[in-house]
């Protein structure tokens, strides 16, 4: 099956057909380091993530652009507040963003361009778009994009001129029309002069359209396969952008994927109503693998839950994969770690998962095969008679790069050490239940079935679940639903 993937331009999925073969190229609208990342930033960019994986699983070469807005009307009101320098305030942002980024495990995108290292790109879109009539300066050293003069304008999201037009909205100056936007703003005397640049038109700094058509043409050519980002930039942002390439002369972007948005105990995000959360605060409050499965687990368009059961959840069904993964790797013989050299790229996805993954990346379905697998696995490693460690290194591979698809492999680089860790404690859990089961068999061995019950009775109220086999009790410990 073709890989199937949703364009939300024409509000249909067709299969994916790259402008050079066996090649995507990929731009995803990166953060805006006015302030610590959330987690609708968080949900954004682990939606594209598996994204870029799966595209490379599937065997092609991504080259995956994410920008990095360091300038603009919030970063600089927010810096003079807190006394800082705008850049310093941006860079320290910029980190934040990365070291969680790096966090959660999403890799790293081929290019992450910077909006101030690429002005003589913007200038140069700025006099094209002048030069072929689509935009113009002001005189004062703004550049407006002149909308009326495009009739591409709004398609991306399907509204005509006379849906924006608003008669109460207070037109700038050297606007000849309000529904004009921005591409370059002109220099203002509350802000700091490194905050600008010179150029034809009059000394000021990027606006924010401008800057995604520049550097999505610098790194990716004229055309591109994939534009993505949140559903909340779908308008004005990324119809803005569109506009002003087409306008360029640029086939731009060939496809527009967007992720759905995050709610919060059912309402959307916002501060306004105390239920914003940092990314951060997140992390802090549960395991980082299983706030990355809780963001993932939903469909990259719908909306995601973040709320106490949606995490409890999550943490369930993390805990049951890396449990299993753990235990079939002590089972081999292997420690967990020392698992991740395993060529899990070699290793032959399930039918079902592959069809779901080509399905626009549906996740839920995918989900659902992995559940399939660790459950036929667990009862390998349950069976009472000795069992082949053969037939336990197929469906530990699968398993495991079935996950690894979802950057979640239990025993892989990004989780290897808590694995490890989580080794370490069941060791030493290991050494006082088996100490447990040798009093209980001995008990047995002289008839003292009262004493015998009383130890199981106790490892039962700790979950701790005893199989007699013929090899001997073994021991497993039960996650609560």
């Amino acid at each position: 099956m073709t890989l199937q993937l949703h364009d939300t331009a024409t509000r249909s999925t067709a299969p994916l057909t790259p402008v050079r073969e066996g090649a995507v190229s990929l731009y995803v609208c990166g953060p805006t380091t006015q302030g610590a990342p959330h987690l609708g930033h968080l949900r954004t960019f682990l939606a594209f993530d598996v994204l870029v994986r799966w595209l490379e699983r599937s065997g092609l070469v991504v080259t995956h652009v994410r920008n990095v807005t360091d300038i603009d009307d919030k970063i600089l009101v927010k810096s003079a507040e807190a006394g800082a320098q705008w850049w310093a305030w941006s860079l320290r942002f910029e980190r934040e963003f990365q070291d969680l980024l790096d966090r959660v495990g999403n890799r790293r995108p081929t290019y992450e361009p910077r909006a101030t290292g690429h002005v003589p790109e913007m200038i140069e879109l700025m006099q094209r778009l002048i030069e072929r009539g689509h935009a113009y300066a002001d005189g004062n050293g703004s550049v407006y994009f002149d909308v009326a003069s495009h009739p591409d304008y709004g398609s991306l999201t399907r509204q005509s001129l006379d849906d924006m037009q608003d008669a109460g909205e207070e037109m700038e100056p050297g606007k000849r029309d309000r529904r004009d936007f921005a591409l370059w703003k002109a220099v203002k005397p509350t802000e700091p002069a490194t905050a600008s640049w010179d150029t034809p038109f009059g000394r000021g700094r990027p606006g924010w359209h401008l800057e995604c058509s520049a550097m999505s043409r610098k790194y990716l050519g004229e055309t591109f396969d994939i534009h993505a980002g949140g559903l909340d930039l779908r308008f004005p942002h990324h119809e803005n952008e569109q506009a002003q390439s087409h306008a360029a002369g640029y086939g731009f972007a060939r496809r527009w994927m967007h992720s759905g948005v995050l709610t919060v105990d059912g309402l959307k995000m916002g501060k306004s109503l105390d239920n914003f959360v940092t990314a951060a605060r997140a992390l802090a409050e549960h395991p980082t693998p299983a706030v990355r499965l809780a963001l993932i687990s939903g469909h990259y368009r719908a909306t995601v839950e973040y709320n106490a059961t949606a995490m409890a959840e999550a943490e369930t069904v993390w805990e049951r994969f890396r449990a299993t993964a753990v235990r079939a790797a002590q089972q081999l013989g292997e420690h967990p770690v020392a698992a991740v050299s395993a060529p899990l790229a070699e290793v032959e996805l399930p039918a079902d998962f592959t069809a779901a993954m080509d399905e626009d990346l549906a996740v839920p379905e995918a989900l659902a095969v992995i559940h399939r697998e660790q459950s036929a696995l667990n009862t390998l490693l349950a069976a009472k008679s000795a069992v082949d460690p053969t037939e336990i290194a197929g469906p530990l591979g699968r398993l495991r790069a079935m996950l690894d698809v979802l950057g979640l492999d239990p025993l892989g680089a990004q989780w290897g050490q808590a694995a490890g860790a989580a080794s370490g404690e069941h060791e030493a859990l290991d050494a006082l239940i088996t100490a447990q089961l040798a009093a209980r068999q001995a008990a047995r061995a002289e008839k003292d079935w009262a004493r015998a019950d009383a130890l199981r009775d106790a490892l039962t109220a700790a979950r701790i679940r005893i199989e007699d086999g013929q090899n001997g009790a073994r021991w497993t410990l039960e996650t609560r639903d």
